[in-house]
């Protein structure tokens, strides 16, 4: 959450009067221990004295090589104490000004410096920039209240979608009670609030094999497996989502997912071309995921499912389709069963027809690279199909030449 420097300079000018007086303050506190040391009672910072801050206004090096110096960081946007606050005020200050102000607070009682102390210090605290961890918190309490507008409700969940990106945030939001509260919200009967929620869980499991177990203990799969078959598309999509990031790469979460009977979800999704096509490409891509997992587990025994020849012909299928990035993806896929032992080749070409489709996409790949703004594309998608050609033929048993 960096601010610019620029955006801390109206109101450190606004402060440097009361940070001066708490510097001289604190210079009276020291004077009363006999300067036996430069250290503050009341936060134990070093803080200049007010001869001294003349002194840095009558040598402008000092000042300079001072402000150079101080605990700004531009990184995470803030200083890392008052006295950093305090020096690059005076750094940025006009020497005049700064000179009056000095004297002015000179002049206070002690009685009205402390009160500009204390007024500086409720000030500093209101202006305190909230951890990730304390926001996340703040989001899961509101999530916690029954009592919370549907808009609130839909904020708090916006802002966790946020927080959880990062994958620190992701670890931390069980730890916080986050996830629990998040599940529940997969219950909500808004779709939109349904749908956030799903998003939330997607992404804190993304990659990440700590927050998969978690998620996938507190029972969500089941859950978001039958969101995926939502009325609503969006929340659909999302859901479908959540559940490719939880198992992907997991073997318990796959297991589970197959005990829920994901494959059948996936060819329903896959043989229907009315279903949106973003929900096609995600559950196409899911299925690449699985297969280079089994390719990656070959000890594994492989899933009657991916021989099924009406699954192997849902895939094959989606080459016909004139959507570029679905096609992509479901070369992926066929490349992946063509490496598995179980398929059978001449169910692929007899059944599914897959040397036809590969011959048709093909062409079709040709005609849009006279296309200057899909040739690229269609040129990487073309080194690709004939990857998976050469993989079938050989399969077939067939030896070809591939041109050069």
């Amino acid at each position: 959450m960096g601010r610019s420097l620029a955006s801390f300079a109206l109101w450190l000018m606004l402060l440097l009067s009361l940070l001066l007086g708490w510097a001289v303050m604190a210079s009276a506190d020291r004077a009363h221990d006999n300067g036996s040391n430069k250290t503050s009672s009341s936060g134990a910072l070093f803080w200049s004295t007010a001869k001294e801050e003349v002194d840095l206004l009558r040598n402008p090096q000092a000042q300079e090589d001072s402000t150079e110096a101080v605990a700004y960081d531009d990184s995470d946007g803030g200083f890392s104490s008052l006295e950093g606050m305090l020096q690059w005020a005076i750094g940025h200050s006009d020497p005049l000004k700064l000179k009056e102000t000095s004297e002015a607070v000179q002049r206070l009682s002690p009685s009205e410096l402390k009160k500009r102390q204390i007024e500086l210090k409720e000030l500093m605290e209101k202006l305190k920039t909230p951890s990730d961890a304390q926001l996340m918190q703040i989001a899961i309490d509101d999530l916690n209240n029954s009592s919370l507008s549907l808009e609130d409700r839909q904020r708090a969940l916006q802002e966790l979608l946020v927080l959880v990106e990062p994958i620190d945030n992701a670890n931390d939001l069980n730890k916080l009670g986050g996830l629990a509260v998040v599940i529940q919200e997969l219950n909500n009967p808004e779709p939109d609030i349904r749908m956030v929620a799903a998003w939330i869980l997607g992404k804190a499991s993304q990659n990440n094999p700590v927050v998969q177990r978690q998620v996938l203990e507190l029972g969500a799969l089941s859950k978001l497996m039958k969101m995926v078959k939502s009325s609503s598309v969006e929340e659909a999509i999302k859901a479908l989502y959540a559940v490719s990031a939880l198992i992907r790469s997991n073997l318990t979460g796959q297991e589970l997912f197959y005990a829920e009977a994901g494959d059948i979800m996936l060819q329903d999704i896959l043989s229907k071309s009315s279903i949106d096509i973003r929900l096609r490409r995600k559950a196409v891509s899911l299925v690449g995921d699985l297969t280079e997992c089994q390719l990656e587990n070959l000890d594994k025994a492989e899933l009657p499912f991916f021989s099924n020849r009406f699954f192997l012909k849902s895939v094959v299928d989606l080459m016909a389709s004139d959507d570029l990035d679905l096609q992509e993806k479901a070369l992926v896929a066929i490349k992946n069963l063509l490496q598995l032992r179980m398929p059978e080749p001449l169910v692929f070409k007899d059944f599914c027809g897959l040397d036809g489709a590969l011959e048709r996409t093909r062409r079709q790949l040709q005609n849009l690279m006279a296309d200057k703004y899909l040739k690229d594309y269609a040129m990487d998608v073309e080194s690709l199909r004939s990857e998976v050609e050469l993989i079938f033929h050989r399969k077939m048993g067939k030896v070809i030449r591939v041109p050069t």
